[in-house]
């Protein structure tokens, strides 16, 4: 379900005009880019300014910030465990984990917010797509262990925080990192939980 769905209808409970449905889908494009660029704690105001209405459109057409929040980064997680669902369909295990890892670490590294919501405190409701996200790497690890793939030391905790830390600032020591330097990383990380590394 896209988030422009995900938000709660307007007290009427009837079907928004067509130009009302037009800013609501304007305020959740620039909700993306916001939520991405800032994080969570972007603002109403600078969601609206980024979308082209006035804040009192924003209110009007939206029940609050931390439900458009909510709608948008509960979209992203769940495409994110869309891609999950396929990894563990791929008849390679080793393939349909580092595929997912992949996914997971990019769209970190390309979303502040995402971030914040991974982290787990960031104060909107997204326990249910937290959960399922769980499951799945849960699940990707045993499969990639029971396949003799994956390092059989490494739970999948560890896991989940070792593609975490694949993302990194963009300093340190008086380097800049690149902008594929999460891929780097993770190369590095994945040869490190290959059960037969240098493949």
């Amino acid at each position: 379900m896209n988030a422009v769905d995900r938000l709660p209808a307007g007290g009427t409970g009837r079907r928004p005009r067509a130009d009302a449905r037009r800013n609501v889908e304007r305020l959740v494009t620039a909700a993306h880019a916001a939520v991405a660029e800032v994080g969570v704690d972007v603002t109403a105001h600078e969601i609206a300014r980024r979308a082209g209405v006035g804040i009192g459109t924003f209110y009007r057409r939206l029940p609050s910030r931390e439900a458009l929040l909510e709608a948008v980064l509960a979209e992203l997680l769940d495409e994110m465990a869309s891609v999950a669902r396929r990894a563990m369909d791929d008849p390679d295990p080793w393939r349909g984990f580092t595929d997912f890892a992949t996914a997971y670490v990019q769209l970190r590294a390309a979303s502040c917010g995402v971030n914040d919501a991974l982290g787990g405190e960031c104060g909107l409701a997204l326990d249910p797509q937290l959960a399922r996200m769980r499951e799945y790497v849960r699940l990707l690890v045993a499969h990639a262990h029971g396949a003799g793939v994956l390092r059989p030391d490494v739970p999948w905790e560890d896991v989940a925080f070792v593609l975490a830390s694949v993302t990194t600032s963009t300093r340190t020591v008086g380097l800049r990192a690149g902008a594929d330097q999460w891929w780097r990383n993770l190369r590095i990380v994945l040869d490190g939980l290959h059960a037969a590394p240098g493949r």
